[in-house]
């Protein structure tokens, strides 16, 4: 039976071939991405090849089928006799897939410095994991859950913006609290806005960094119950009084800052 030049070059992918290269993925991994990548750079020399043919007339007296066989048989002996050189094609593949591409049939493990607590959630799963520390917290300082929730909730976009640490992992710093010179825990720097004169501008700032949510909440309290300038915030009842108080205490610079915690405060409520 004769071979046409399309099944000749379908012979480096037989199912021996195939057979291979999956026991050698298993075994050696690079060896078989660099066996695949040198196999796909000799059938694109081919293809490359074949164009340049059917580009060229074809109508000589010495063009017949036979010829056009043999030709192809050439050309892809050619591309095998190429590709074992390399233009640089198999390299590059190499380069970009080394690494990146799980074998097949095994998931690719998670970054280190993502942990099992940073996990994307709704608004309605924010405040249900962090109810009962809202409730603690409440308790600690007078100050409704809900209101307390309603500030985890503004300061980290409802869990889904958390200071992350400089490896990537959460910080679980939910309320933006900043590390002064009498703070002595983990630090978590990031880029952060700040308002001056009403003016919004970048700049490096220094966090607090804590072991779990519950820390956060924790520290939340106790910064708010110690610390004279919020006395005011801790007697309020209702959400908007409370934003106004600690905006007006420095909580936060963004001369908005009490409307947006008190829309915030609002949305807690009606989803409880």
């Amino acid at each position: 039976m004769a071979l046409s030049p399309d099944s000749l070059s379908g012979l480096a992918a037989d199912s021996q071939a195939l057979d291979r290269l999956r026991y050698q993925s298993k075994q050696a991994p690079d060896q078989a991405l660099k066996k695949v990548a040198q196999q796909f750079e000799m059938v694109f020399l081919n293809m490359m090849m074949k164009s340049m043919r059917e580009a060229t007339p074809q109508d000589g007296m010495m063009d017949s089928e036979q010829t056009k066989l043999f030709t192809g048989m050439l050309d892809q002996q050619l591309a095998q006799e190429m590709s074992k050189r390399g233009v640089g094609l198999a390299d590059v593949m190499v380069r970009q897939l080394s690494g990146q591409q799980p074998a097949v049939g095994v998931p690719a493990p998670a970054p280190a410095a993502v942990t099992s607590a940073y996990q994307p959630m709704t608004q309605q799963g924010f405040i249900e994991r962090m109810r009962p520390h809202a409730e603690r917290a409440g308790k600690a300082t007078g100050v409704p859950a809900d209101f307390i929730m309603g500030q985890a909730a503004l300061e980290s976009g409802w869990g889904k913006r958390e200071i992350r640490n400089a490896d990537g992992s959460s910080s679980y710093n939910l309320f933006g609290i900043k590390a002064g010179s009498n703070w002595q825990g983990k630090v978590a720097e990031v880029t952060t806005t700040e308002y001056h004169n009403g003016t919004a501008s970048k700049q490096v700032a220094r966090f607090r960094a804590y072991d779990s949510y519950a820390d956060s909440f924790q520290d939340y309290a106790r910064l708010l119950r110690d610390n004279p300038r919020y006395a005011d915030a801790l007697g309020q009842s209702n959400a908007v009084d409370f934003a106004q108080s600690l905006q007006n205490a420095g909580y936060a610079t963004d001369p908005r800052y009490a409307d947006k915690l008190a829309s915030v405060i609002g949305s807690v409520s009606t989803k409880a």
